[in-house]
């Protein structure tokens, strides 16, 4: 039987349709924006994902949280998955992740449960310690303009939150007379299970000692995936949550009809990186533009790393890529976002990759209008 994470059952591991996957399926959604599209564009894209993502039998549906990039939408995930919420009816709905230090731990415990009460028994809330963005603009999200408040202060923001969500600070406690509304206080709902982010160590240990399940991003930190999770079960101690190590990972997989056009979508993709890493966030750039750009030759090497690490190709190419990574890195759950330029690429890759791993086909849930 394969192994189940909070919210889960046993026997449908949270109504995932594995098909012939060996292991269940997910979408991480970066909300991209492509040059010459918009942020609305890239928002109602989300939503048809999300539906077809529930449509085929995917697991959950989780949006990161980025600021001050062009080319990422995605900079208020409670407010994007609430709209999600919305217009889907069964799926798993979460953050991947809100990053922690940016917020007040008892605003993070109201956004989700006002999400749990929205949609019960569908929220996942993830968590990370990275700003996700650049020094100055973690300043400026910071009230006390610190861009790095320190990892020591991460588990006690962590704790805070759990105290928050389950409404039980001690007697005593400055804090004991304060409610995270919605939440217990209003209900016996339970509070969305907890999930730790990391591309490091230091996460993967954390999820471990704490009992919680781990999400680990191989789409930007492949090397360091494999000791990672060998860390992560290494430390792992049964928990209230979670009785053994549970770990997806989020994996970059872009299928299209041909290699050609998958390879062309994810060239642009590199250069996309390449100008974020190098501190020149811009909109998600077309193929054709990526195919005009004048690589320099460091520029190339960097492209060319990046590409490997991206599970590209045909529909079958890209099945057998992923089947190889979870065997390699032992994952029980893979979490794919694709890397396109445009919305329909993004939404044709998901639709190849259920079909290559042959889930089935339901038809989507009624869009629901509040």
């Amino acid at each position: 039987m394969h192994p189940t994470a909070p919210g889960d059952t046993p026997d449908t591991v949270g109504g995932a349709a594995l098909g012939t996957a060996p292991t269940p399926l997910s979408v991480l959604d970066l909300v991209t924006v492509g040059a010459g599209t918009t942020s609305t564009e890239a928002l109602r894209t989300s939503v048809r994902i999300a539906r077809l993502a529930e449509s085929r039998g995917f697991h959950r549906h989780w949006v990161a949280e980025h600021h001050s990039m062009p080319g990422v939408a995605s900079s208020s995930p409670a407010v994007i998955l609430a709209h999600l919420a919305a217009h889907t009816r069964r799926i798993r709905l979460g953050s991947g992740g809100v990053m922690l230090p940016n917020h007040a731990p008892l605003a993070i415990a109201e956004q989700f449960g006002t999400l749990q009460a929205l949609a019960p028994g569908r929220i996942d809330l993830g968590l990370g310690r990275a700003p996700g963005t650049d020094g100055g603009t973690a300043a400026a999200l910071r009230r006390g303009g610190q861009a790095d408040p320190g990892a020591d202060d991460f588990p006690q923001q962590l704790a805070e939150l759990t105290r928050f969500l389950d409404d039980d600070f001690p007697d005593g406690h400055p804090y004991a007379r304060i409610h995270a509304v919605p939440g217990p206080v209003q209900g016996p709902a339970a509070r969305p299970p907890l999930w730790l982010l990391g591309s490091s160590g230091y996460s993967a240990r954390l999820a471990g000692v704490l009992g919680l399940p781990f999400a680990f991003a191989h789409h930007f930190s492949a090397r360091n995936t494999v000791p990672a999770l060998d860390l992560y079960r290494q430390s792992f101690r049964p928990s209230a949550a979670l009785s053994a190590p549970y770990a997806l990972i989020g994996v970059s997989a872009l299928a299209a009809e041909d290699e050609r056009s998958a390879r062309r979508q994810v060239l642009a993709s590199s250069l996309s990186m390449l100008r974020l890493r190098s501190g020149r966030p811009s909109l998600i750039p077309s193929p054709e533009e990526a195919e005009a750009y004048p690589f320099t030759a460091a520029e190339r090497e960097f492209s060319q790393s990046w590409m490997a690490d991206v599970v590209h190709g045909t529909p079958d190419a890209v099945r057998d890529g992923l089947d190889r990574l979870r065997k390699r890195t032992g994952a029980d759950e893979l979490m794919l976002t694709a890397p396109a330029h445009g919305g329909e690429e993004r939404l044709r890759s998901y639709e190849l990759i259920a079909d290559a791993y042959e889930l089935p086909r339901e038809a989507a849930s009624e869009v629901i209008h509040s």
